[in-house]
């Protein structure tokens, strides 16, 4: 599911993404919007980041992750073209804030990536149950007992909460939907969207280096 957003002052928006968040008077949920505050796949040193709000339980988000995902994987992240910062947009119910909780347990384990795959692979029904969670944990190698401690605890509540209110307070309205560098996109578009925002985005950046060159030669 996915729906139109509301317009974001580009000013307010660069803040929110490029800012170290250092001052203490920081809101807080501003920091989950920040690429090294969370799950990321790609250099660090990427000229494109991309952040995806996304849901365990949303279907738009599987089709994302069955289709568009891999070929950006090949073209962009893979190659040090972009990074892509994964956060909890939890809407959906209780079942999806107890997957996304289930998530960070399994990255405690060093398995984000690999649970988040497991999650997406099995939606549906009833497949975020506790057991069901735990199920698929066991089936990664995690350490069963300690993931179901952590789940256990809800220790992870907060900081799903947290990254959900900072994709609300961006103006998030459904689920996927994403920022390229300080560019939205709503939805599980297709990969060709993401390609002309990405090239895009790097054609920019170029320019900007060539006109730099220019200014320091004279």
């Amino acid at each position: 599911m996915f729906m139109s957003w509301s317009i974001i002052g580009v000013g307010w928006l660069s803040y929110l993404l490029l800012s170290p968040f250092s001052a203490a008077s920081q809101n807080k949920s501003s920091n989950e919007v920040s690429v090294e505050s969370g799950r990321s796949l790609g250099s660090a040193d990427a000229p494109v980041t991309i952040i995806e709000f996304s849901d365990f339980q949303c279907s738009f988000c599987k089709k994302f992750w069955v289709e568009t995902l891999p070929k950006l994987k090949e073209a962009y992240i893979n190659t040090g073209m972009a990074r892509l910062g994964y956060r909890h947009f939890a809407i959906l119910g209780k079942h999806s804030e107890q997957a996304a909780a289930a998530s960070e347990c399994a990255a405690e384990q060093e398995k984000f990536w690999e649970y988040h795959d497991q999650l997406f692979k099995n939606q549906g029904g009833l497949a975020f149950a506790e057991a069901k969670l735990k199920q698929y944990a066991g089936e990664l190698g995690l350490n069963v007992e300690a993931f179901g401690a952590c789940l256990g605890t809800g220790k992870y509540r907060g900081k799903v909460e947290r990254e959900t209110a900072a994709a609300a307070n961006l103006g998030g309205r459904g689920t996927p939907f994403f920022i390229v560098n300080q560019r939205p996109l709503v939805g599980a578009q297709p990969y060709s969207v993401f390609q002309k925002m990405i090239d895009e985005e790097l054609a920019s950046q170029e320019a900007k280096k060539k006109t730099k060159c220019r200014r320091e030669w004279r």
